[in-house]
C-alpha cells in the first residue's frame, strides 16, 4: 500500500470520553486504549504515551456510508476531506448498477462517458484495472484516508455481456453475468448493486435479478438497488425488490430510500408497512437514507429509456433528431418519462449543480425553468440542448422531497445512513460533505427525530453488521480503531446549497486503523485506510 502515513500509530488513550458505542446502548464516561490499530482496553484510569482529553466530548465508532460515489475521488483526491471531515471512516462504493468494474476496452469508455456526470472523466488518469481485484489493489496502492468496500454494478455487468440492449438476455448471456458477478465476489466485493431507472439496468426483469441475486447470496453478500422508481410506481419498485429478496434468499439493502415527488407526500407510512411485512416474513433488509429534501442525479438520468438504448452516443444523436426531440418532449411533459420515476416533470425543481463544459458555466444554481424565462424557451428545449451542449454530463438537483417522509423512513428500525454525494461539479449536493453531521446536528440534537446513541448505532454498528465486518462499527476491545470524537454541543453541517464543499463543525478528531485522519478539525494528510475484501467464504478479510 502506497501513500503517506498508512502504518498504524502507537498507543493512545482518550481521557475522560463519554461512550457512546455503536450498539445503542445508553452511553457511559470511560478512557479508551487504542494500539497497533485496534482498540486493546475501555475502563478508568487507562495510560498510553499519548493521551487526548476528551472530558466534555462524545467517542464514537467511526461512520459507514452505506451509499457513496467516491469511486474515482478517492483516488484522485486520497485525503478525502469531504468524508474524515464529517467522521467517516468507511465507504461503499460501486453504487446504483455503475461503476469501473469489471469492465473491457470497449464498456470502459462508454462508461467514463456515462458516468462524467457523477464522477468526472479527468485527462491523464491511469486506468490501470478491468476486474474487482485490480480496483480494490488500486485503492491499496494509492493509499487511502478511508476503508473502502465495493458492490459489483449490474449494469456493468450488462454492458459486459450483451451491451445497452433493451431485450431479456439470452442464456449465454445471463450466464455471463453470472460468470462476471461471481468472480467480482470472489475478489472482494460484498454484494451487488443495480440501477434500475438508468440504462442499462432498467433494461432487466425480475427473473434477471432474482437468479443474479442467487449469486450473491450463495458468496453471503446483499443487493443494494436503486429501485426502478422514487416517484409514481415507487410503492410497486419497492415491493418488486423485495420479491426478488424473496425468491432467491438474498439479503436486501434498500438504497437511499425516499418517497418523493407530490404523488407520495405523505406516503411514507405505506413504505414502511411494506417493510415490516417484508421483516415479518424473515427477509433480510435494511435501508440508508440522506437527511434533505431535494435529490440530486444527471440531467440525462430523466429521459425515457429508449433514448439512452444504445450508450452514450446513441443518446447524443438522438438529441440531434428533430423526430426524436419532440418524442422526448411529449414524455417529460405530457406523458411522465419513466427517467423521472414516471411523473411529468417540473422544470422548477431541476436545478443545474454542475457542467462540464466552461461555456455552461452560467447554468450553474440555475433551475432549468428560470433558464427558459430568460432565453424566451420552453424547460425542454433548454433541457435537451444542455444535454446535447454538455454531451451529458450536465448534473442536477431534483427538489422533490418531503419532510415528513424523510423523518418517518429515518426513524425506521431497518434503517442506517448514507450520503449518496457527488463530489464533482461546481454546487453539488451538500449532503457530499454534511450527511452524518446533519444526522447528528440537526436531527437529534435540535429536532429530537433519534436520540444521540440511536443516531450513532445507525450510522456505525448497523452498517457494519450489514456489510460483515465483524470487528468493526463498535467500540469495545479487539476492534478496529475506527473512532470519531465529536463535540455533542456544536457538531452540525456547515454545508449549504450555495457553499457545498464547507466542512462539518464539532467533530474533532478522527481515527481510521488507529491513525488519526482528523486533528482538531483539520485533516492530518495521514491515508491509513484500505479496501476490505470479502473472502470466498463470506467474511470480511479485514
Amino acid at each position: 500500500m502506497g501513500g503517506p502515513s498508512t502504518g498504524s500509530a502507537g498507543a493512545t488513550v482518550f481521557r475522560g470520553a463519554t461512550v457512546v458505542d455503536g450498539t445503542g446502548a445508553a452511553r457511559y464516561r470511560a478512557d479508551v486504549r487504542i494500539e497497533g490499530g485496534l482498540i486493546t482496553e475501555v475502563g478508568p484510569g487507562l495510560e498510553a504515551p499519548e493521551t487526548v482529553d476528551a472530558d466534555g466530548l462524545v467517542l464514537t465508532p467511526g461512520f459507514i456510508d452505506m451509499h457513496a460515489h467516491s469511486d474515482l475521488a478517492l483516488l484522485l483526491e486520497p485525503e478525502h476531506p469531504a468524508k474524515v471531515t464529517q467522521g467517516v471512516t468507511c465507504e461503499v462504493l460501486g453504487q446504483d448498477g455503475l461503476s469501473y468494474a469489471p469492465v473491457d476496452d470497449t464498456t470502459l469508455p462508454a462508461l467514463r462517458r456515462q458516468l462524467a456526470g457523477w464522477n468526472g472523466d479527468p485527462d491523464g488518469f491511469d486506468w490501470d484495472w478491468r476486474g474487482v481485484a485490480g480496483y480494490l489493489d488500486r485503492i491499496d496502492r494509492t493509499g487511502v484516508a478511508v476503508n473502502a468496500c465495493y458492490l459489483v454494478p449490474h449494469g456493468s455487468l450488462r454492458m459486459l455481456a450483451m451491451g445497452w440492449a433493451d431485450r431479456a438476455p439470452n442464456p449465454a448471456e445471463l450466464d455471463r453475468m453470472r460468470q462476471q458477478l461471481a468472480k467480482g465476489l470472489l475478489e472482494g466485493a460484498v454484494g451487488m448493486s443495480s440501477g434500475l431507472s438508468y440504462t442499462p439496468g432498467m433494461y432487466a426483469d425480475t427473473a434477471e435479478l432474482v437468479d443474479l441475486c442467487v449469486v450473491v447470496a450463495a458468496y453471503g453478500g446483499f443487493h443494494a438497488p436503486h429501485q426502478r422508481s422514487y416517484g409514481r410506481g415507487a410503492l410497486e419498485g419497492y415491493a418488486e425488490m423485495v420479491e426478488i429478496a424473496r425468491r432467491s434468499g438474498c439479503a436486501l439493502h434498500l438504497t437511499h430510500a425516499t418517497m418523493n415527488f407530490g404523488v407520495n407526500e405523505g406516503r411514507a407510512g405505506e413504505f414502511l408497512d411494506l417493510l415490516d411485512d417484508a421483516l415479518a416474513d424473515g427477509v433480510d433488509l435494511t435501508l440508508d437514507s440522506y437527511p434533505y429534501l431535494p435529490g440530486s442525479t444527471s440531467l440525462a438520468a430523466l429521459l425515457p429509456s429508449w433514448a439512452t438504448e444504445g450508450g452514450p452516443e446513441a443518446t447524443l444523436r438522438r438529441l440531434a433528431d428533430p423526430a426524436a426531440r419532440e418524442r422526448i418532449r411529449y414524455e417529460v411533459e405530457e406523458k411522465g418519462s419513466d427517467g423521472c420515476h414516471g411523473v411529468v416533470t417540473d422544470w422548477a425543481t431541476i436545478q443545474v449543480s454542475g457542467v462540464r463544459s466552461p461555456g455552461l458555466a452560467g447554468a450553474v444554481g440555475r433551475t432549468v425553468a428560470e433558464l427558459g424565462a430568460e432565453q424566451g424557451r420552453g424547460g425542454t428545449e433548454v433541457f435537451l440542448d444542455l444535454l446535447e451542449r454538455d454531451e451529458l454530463a450536465t448534473t442536477i438537483l431534483q427538489h422533490v422531497g418531503h419532510e415528513e417522509n424523510v423523518r418517518a423512513i429515518m426513524r425506521h428500525r431497518a434503517h442506517t445512513v448514507g450520503s449518496d454525494g457527488l463530489l464533482v461539479g461546481a454546487r453539488p449536493h451538500p449532503r457530499a460533505w454534511g450527511t452524518f453531521p446533519r444526522y447528528l446536528g440537526h436531527y437529534s440534537r435540535e429536532l429530537g427525530v433519534l436520540t444521540l446513541e440511536e443516531t450513532v448505532a445507525r450510522m456505525t454498528g448497523r452498517p457494519a453488521a450489514r456489510l460483515g465486518l465483524h470487528r468493526r462499527g463498535r467500540i469495545a476491545p479487539g476492534f478496529h480503531a475506527d473512532l470519531v470524537l465529536l463535540d455533542p454541543e456544536r457538531v452540525r453541517d456547515a454545508a449549504t446549497f450555495e457553499q457545498p464543499r464547507l466542512p462539518a463543525e464539532g467533530i474533532e478528531h478522527v481515527y481510521v486503523n488507529g491513525t488519526a485522519v482528523v486533528r482538531q478539525g483539520r485533516t492530518t494528510g495521514a491515508r491509513p485506510g484500505r479496501a476490505l475484501r470479502r473472502t470466498d467464504r463470506g467474511t470480511m478479510a479485514q
